[in-house]
């Protein structure tokens, strides 16, 4: 085998090894992590009271998360040996995707849109089922219960939700609908479930639990030259870590599989042509058919080896990380006029572990939305 043979293998391995080795330029990965970014600064507006800025957010995460994908090359080249799972379009996984819905669903309520409010939470329920396989259904609380209570509002029937969000509520059982109730108190808890690699070459994706300090909460209407307005429970009714571990596997989990045998195989396939070619490379004269035989084995296995380095089947760990725990909701009706308010989050013993103030009105003909968090 003269040089230049050994030239041009030596380039062409180096070649295949760089295409699995190289990372995007920080503008395009950018563009793929764009859903998760957007995301993140939305909820943290949220969080800030600035709701004018998160819904263009949130709006753009809808208009991706409801394109199709089949066309999508980036998701074609994740299932490539030689492409990491993190360099696609980031989508998150079914509940992140619920969740983008949810807070969408929440802005259009507090913007006085319930019909486009409750095709919100209805989409986030289609993001946490199965309807192609038939193999999950979504058992949100919260997603089928405000789906009834925005019918009820516009005059419709609710009674279907109602009973989906009753027949999966695993703690305390859902309220009958008022109609009457115009302050609707969504209320956010703890630090959510976080996604970290795990198996020999970090193919599987797992989830660790998330946490909150508070497991309900409570909402008091301060006095104002007024007797003291009423207090009203807030109950948790969705966990997130629950949702994230419990909805079974993926199908790039089944990719990301076959991408860790192939790493093997080739990596053991190449420890064994290097071996023998070595053997034999030795045993034989040169120039005799033992030491082509050999070079040949010794030519395989180098490949086998950066066949296996170049083989990426590392899981996709991109995490909507600022996302809480638990989710809380409660209705009440108050009379017109400007409130203050007190939302008290409770721990396990009774205690309280944080409290937040707000300032709102309640107008007619009009429902009233207020968003709290206890990671303001």
């Amino acid at each position: 085998m003269n040089r230049s043979f050994w030239t041009t293998l030596i380039a062409s391995l180096a070649c295949l090894w760089l295409t699995g080795c190289s990372s995007l330029p920080p503008e395009e990965q950018a563009r793929r992590d764009r859903v998760v970014l957007d995301n993140r600064q939305a909820l943290t507006l949220m969080r800030a009271g600035n709701y004018a800025a998160a819904r263009p957010l949130l709006d753009s995460t809808l208009v991706a998360l409801g394109g199709l994908t089949a066309g999508d090359r980036s998701a074609r080249e994740s299932r490539s040996y030689f492409k990491e799972e993190s360099r696609k379009n980031f989508r998150g996984e079914p509940y992140e995707r619920a969740m983008a819905y949810y807070y969408r669903g929440i802005l259009y309520w507090m913007d006085g849109e319930p019909d486009n409010a409750r095709a919100c939470f209805r989409s986030a329920a289609l993001q946490d089922a199965d309807p192609e396989q038939h193999q999950y259904d979504s058992d949100y609380v919260l997603l089928d219960y405000l789906d009834g209570f925005a019918s009820v509002k516009l005059s419709g029937d609710g009674s279907d939700a109602f009973k989906r969000a009753a027949k999966v509520a695993r703690g305390t059982p859902p309220p009958p609908y008022d109609k009457s109730a115009n302050v609707l108190v969504f209320a956010e808890l703890g630090q959510g479930p976080s996604k970290y690699a795990a198996g020999e070459h970090q193919e599987q994706l797992h989830f660790s639990a998330g946490s909150s300090s508070a497991v309900s909460a409570r909402f008091r209407v301060d006095s104002t030259n007024r007797p003291a307005g009423p207090v009203v429970n807030v109950p948790v009714y969705d966990d997130l870590t629950y949702q994230a571990t419990t909805r079974g596997g993926r199908q790039m989990d089944h990719i990301l599989a076959n991408k860790a045998v192939f790493k093997d195989s080739t990596d053991a396939f190449g420890n064994a042509a290097l071996v023998s070619g070595a053997i034999l490379a030795t045993q034989g004269g040169r120039g005799s058919n033992m030491d082509e035989i050999g070079a040949g084995l010794l030519v395989a296995g180098l490949i086998g080896k950066v066949v296996s380095a170049a083989t990426t089947p590392s899981a996709d760990t991109r995490c909507w990380e600022n996302l809480p725990n638990l989710l809380a909701f409660a209705a009440l009706r108050l009379p017109p006029g400007h409130h203050n308010g007190t939302i008290e989050f409770i721990g396990p013993s009774g205690q309280i572990t944080a409290t937040r103030q707000v300032s709102f009105d309640v107008v007619p003909q009009r429902d009233t939305v207020l968003f709290l968090s206890d990671r303001n």
